[in-house]
């Protein structure tokens, strides 16, 4: 004999594109300002980026993509190790948003 067991789920009004578009969202601003990080520390030191790739180990290539604002291949970590190697120190901080329909 088979025993079923019925229980109540409460039904939750979760929209996962919108989740998974604001998520884009801010890694997309994310990844922009650590860029323009990158960006203002090469003209600050006046390196080009065969003197940045020199100095950081990555590659020139990177530099150019970065410069040019094709960051697709890019994760943010990546791009923060890329602002430490040049001497700029980053502040992360996270805050939490309780959405109003939960």
């Amino acid at each position: 004999m088979q025993t079923i067991l019925k229980t109540k789920v409460p039904q939750r009004n979760f929209d996962l594109s919108n989740a998974l578009q604001r998520t884009a969202r801010a890694r997309g601003i994310s990844q922009l300002r650590l860029a323009a990080e990158i960006i203002k520390a090469l003209d600050r030191q006046g390196l080009s980026v065969r003197a940045a790739q020199a100095r950081t180990k990555v590659a020139a290539a990177d530099f150019s993509r970065i410069r040019s604002a094709e960051l697709g291949r890019f994760t943010v970590d990546r791009l923060m190790s890329i602002v430490n190697r040049l001497g700029s120190r980053i502040d992360v901080r996270v805050r939490f948003k309780r959405d109003h329909a939960a």
